[in-house]
């Protein structure tokens, strides 16, 4: 990298966090764009539950699908949800600025954002926006807001916490391993016990309250539905032994994925300095917070995964991480000198490429080599078409109504070609998608369709609702790129047909 842009960075690290902000998204939105042939099953999903707008779902809460709907409905165009998984990590990463500016100042605090951004979260599985991204903003708005709160305590900043926390319950479940770390340090930090006795904290705590109580509302009436979805997800526990191995699994996981930042991290501390540096601008008390703020959500997890013994998964670590380049920042405190930021900053570079170099060879070279069906490279549009085709064909008719897999019957419905668009029944389950009206279902028929099993033969997954379904002749698809093959089966259910044929 040349010494005068180096020179730049570290004179102006203002305008490098802009320009860093402003490359970091452009490559993520515009990679996927352009490699990307079909949207990937996240994106599927969400656009199959969120046009329906409920205040809840089967599987999770419903933010992130709403989001996506929006985005839908002003844009239409693949790269406005791409761009949605990027300003998540971009307002995540200014949250995480803006907190160490004052602590460190803000050469320091564009370190602690480069160090962080060595995670593939914020790299290419970003492009996949979903539950797991979408707590990002809100994770680095709440730490920002908690410590901003603690030392300033000013209202404004409480409230800010209060709506961070609050939001996080409508993106995922796991808020709570944000928010009991954060109580449990109010409750024994002797500094952060002080701020009980004011109104701040009890106003953060309303705010929640009022953000979450619709939602919270919908889970009473619904039996909370969704937990069953994360009761399945978490691996059961099968002995002691599993109160040891799942958490350490967990912890093994996310170390492997810390590997390249603790890189990028490794330049602020090797060579050693042999320069002294200015005392940091934080104290004591700043300390713990930070360390709260780095570790203790990644803590909240490998505990509950220790006392219940239940299996974790390894991309829950989504949010855990981005507090944890400040705080190596802030506690390996050294003098930042022209040679040690291009260091830093080159090392930073050559992870960033690497993840580049990585995502463009999944995608278009390694397609050509390997037999690994990619769900980006699906055939969506061409499946949504033909069977579109046949449908009318064998009735006459547009289909109003899929029943299939949340997987092909969401490629079916986004990438029809009609006006609106044909509405999914979920695994042919009336539970999964409560929002369809059978009785409209019986009256209009339905196309029925399938992927993962005999084309020629009506899925028994199916047989409940659509037993009468006429299986109409199949046929194959090949994958946009790659040698993978669509095996695909359909059905059609005539009007009046709605049931077992038993």
């Amino acid at each position: 990298m040349p010494s005068t842009l180096i020179k730049a960075v570290g004179a102006r690290p203002h305008a490098a966090f802009a320009a860093f902000l402003a490359l970091h998204g452009t490559v993520w939105i515009v990679l996927p764009t352009l490699l990307y042939a079909n949207l990937p099953l996240d994106l599927i999903e969400a656009l199959t539950y969120g046009r329906e707008w409920q205040l809840g779902y089967d599987k999770l809460p419903p933010l992130p699908w709403w989001l996506v709907e929006i985005a839908y409905r002003l844009f239409g165009t693949d790269a406005a949800y791409y761009a949605l998984g990027q300003a998540s990590v971009l307002i995540a990463f200014a949250a995480v600025f803006a907190t160490a500016v004052p602590l460190v100042g803000a050469r320091r605090a564009l370190i602690a954002v480069l160090i962080i951004d060595g995670l593939h979260y914020f790299q290419f599985t970003a492009a996949k926006f979903n539950h797991d991204v979408v707590q990002l903003p809100l994770w680095g708005l709440a730490g920002f807001a908690f410590h901003a709160a603690l030392r300033g305590g000013r209202l404004r900043h409480w409230v800010l916490l209060g709506a961070a926390v609050g939001l996080s319950l409508w993106a995922k479940y796991f808020v709570v391993m944000l928010a009991a770390p954060y109580a449990l340090f109010m409750l024994l930090d002797a500094n952060a016990r002080k701020a009980l006795a004011r109104p701040g904290p009890w106003v953060a705590i309303v705010v929640a309250l009022a953000i979450m109580a619709p939602h919270i509302l919908w889970l009473v009436q619904n039996d909370f539905l969704p937990f069953a979805y994360a009761e399945r997800r978490a691996a059961p526990v099968s002995g002691l032994l599993d109160h040891i191995v799942h958490p350490l699994t967990f912890a093994v996981s996310q170390l492997f994925f810390l590997l390249p930042a603790l890189l990028i991290a490794g330049a602020l501390v090797w060579p050693r300095p042999q320069a002294a540096a200015s005392a940091p601008r934080a104290d004591d008390f700043d300390r713990r917070i930070v360390t709260l703020l780095a570790f203790g959500p990644a803590a909240s997890v490998f505990v509950v995964s220790a006392l219940s013994g239940r299996g974790t998964v390894a991309m829950w670590g989504y949010p855990l991480w981005l507090f944890l380049g400040l705080w190596i920042v802030l506690f390996a405190w050294h003098a930042i000198d022209e040679l040690r930021m291009a260091r830093i900053v080159r090392v930073w570079g050559l992870v960033f490429a690497a993840f580049v170099v990585a995502f463009v060879a999944d995608y278009l070279v390694l397609p050509g080599f390997d037999h690994r069906a990619r769900a980006v490279l699906f055939p969506g549009e061409r499946l949504a078409t033909e069977l579109d085709t046949r449908f009318r064909a064998a009735t006459g008719t547009r289909p109003y109504y899929v029943i299939a897999s949340m997987w092909d019957g969401g490629n079916v419905a986004h990438y029809s070609p009609q006006r609106p668009q044909p509405r999914v029944l979920i695994d042919g389950e009336p539970r999964r998608a409560p929002w369809i009206d059978l009785a409209d279902l019986n009256h209009k028929g339905a196309l029925v369709v399938w992927t993962d099993s005999d084309p020629q033969v009506l899925p028994p997954a199916f047989a409940e609702i659509a037993g009468k379904a006429e299986v109409g002749t199949p046929f194959d698809l090949p994958f946009r790129r790659g040698r993978s093959v669509a095996h695909v089966g359909w059905a059609v259910l005539r009007p009046g047909q709605l049931g077992s044929g038993g």
